[in-house]
């Protein structure tokens, strides 16, 4: 392997994806197995080397013992970067653990491209962070270092949506206005862009690009606010304890919900309150599913669950969901119409982040001639109806959902290093 070239990573809060050039084409290559995405999870197993994407989900619900996280790119620009956490007995740090999921996507990529990868061009959301211009600056600084810490010399960034509208534009034969909906696990992201395959020629994009904009919500808060309303009363959210009858502490129930928070649930001080608090609770049995789940460890398999269900839900209008691994027959009646009702202020807050980048590119709504739509939240029916409902005109792309952003870096880092 001694060619050098280049590359686009999609580094994704639920999935990520690499783009690079082949046989004077730019084409996703294989990150596990034949599959072109890689789920953004990892997992310290206690006895093995790491292991990352389906194969780390397998190991730990299966009961391997170790450490497994997900979401990681939430936690970029925040503190906890500079907390690190504890990794089988020892403090590891966010930047290496991010730092070993880059790896294995680069020397993955190498392997089955035969070249090293020395330039890339990676994707970021619009904001990493809402309202906070220090935190976002920080959160690409943070990532552009992870990545030269693991080869690449030289490191640019491109907006996620940018790049999906430079993906889909390659099958539009005449000039379009579209508007980006890129939903992803952590952000949802918006651009107004001219598209037309003959532009992806032009070394200057910025004339073409009208108006951006993005919100820190994504299908990760779906999955939060489908917990927190659906399975964490059957866990004893919001009961009483004691003799004054005080309602039990909410945060514990909002970590277990999060995907990136889970973790920091697990520590000697809190099993220690949720013990004192079971001994007094007025709802033993649900609240003693909740002791149980933080003691055993099975967060991320209660939120999985709700993943599952989430998903189901985008097909189905009622789904039964299984949580026997938490006690015998136990299982949760579920509808769509509870989804929709538990994740109508995050797609409130999309919508208000779209009107807010038409607004911004100074285009009405009528004048979108095509909706691009990227990211596997899109598939949400409560979403999809809030975009027919906005421009019942526009023709719809869904192509490559779950890789455009990454076929896009690719096309853009053929532009930039090319």
């Amino acid at each position: 392997m001694t060619r050098t070239s280049y590359c686009g990573i999609d580094f994704g809060t639920s999935n990520s994806a690499i783009a690079a050039p082949h046989n004077n084409n730019i084409r996703l290559l294989p990150v596990e197995g034949d599959s072109a995405t890689l789920p953004s999870a990892i997992f310290y197993a206690a006895s093995r080397t790491p292991t990352y994407g389906r194969q780390a989900q397998k190991l730990f619900f299966e009961g391997e013992e170790g450490r497994f996280m997900r979401s990681l790119k939430r936690i970029l620009g925040t503190s906890l970067m500079a907390q690190g956490t504890v990794v089988n007995g020892k403090i590891k740090k966010f930047e290496d653990i991010i730092g070993d999921f880059i790896r294995h996507l680069k020397t993955g990529a190498e392997k089955s491209g035969g070249q090293t990868l020395d330039s890339v061009v990676m994707g970021r959301p619009v904001h990493f962070i809402d309202h906070d211009p220090g935190a976002d600056g920080r959160a690409e600084d943070e990532l552009a270092a992870i990545a030269r810490a693991q080869g690449f010399k030289d490191v640019l960034f491109q907006f996620e949506p940018i790049a999906a509208a430079f993906a889909h534009e390659q099958n539009v034969a005449k000039e379009k206005l579209a508007l980006v909906v890129d939903i992803g696990g952590g952000t949802s992201d918006f651009t107004v862009i001219r598209v037309c395959r003959d532009y992806a020629a032009k070394d200057d994009r910025s004339g073409d690009i009208l108006g951006n904009a993005g919100v820190r919500v994504g299908g990760n808060d779906f999955d939060k606010g489908f917990s927190l309303a659906c399975f964490m009363p059957a866990f004893g959210s919001k009961s009483t304890y004691g003799g004054k009858r005080l309602h039990v502490p909410a945060s514990p129930f909002h970590e277990l919900s999060e995907w990136s928070k889970v973790n920091f649930l697990y520590t000697p001080r809190n099993r220690k309150m949720l013990d004192d608090i079971l001994a007094e609770s007025h709802s033993p049995k649900k609240f003693g599913r909740f002791v149980n789940a933080v003691e055993r460890e099975i967060g991320h398999r209660i939120l999985a669950t709700v993943e599952e269900a989430k998903i189901t839900l985008t097909a189905a209008t009622a789904h039964d969901a299984d949580l026997n691994f938490v006690e015998s027959d136990f299982h949760l009646p579920l509808t769509r119409e509870a989804f929709d009702a538990s994740a109508e202020v995050s797609v409130e807050k999309i919508g208000q982040a779209m009107d807010e980048c038409l607004a911004g590119a100074n285009v009405t709504a009528d004048k979108i001639e095509i909706i691009i739509l990227t990211g596997g939240p899109t598939e949400t029916p409560l979403l999809k109806n809030l975009v027919r409902t906005r421009f019942p005109a526009a023709e719809i792309s869904e192509e490559n959902k779950l890789s455009s952003v990454a076929l896009g870096l690719g096309f853009d880092s053929q532009r930039k290093f090319g």
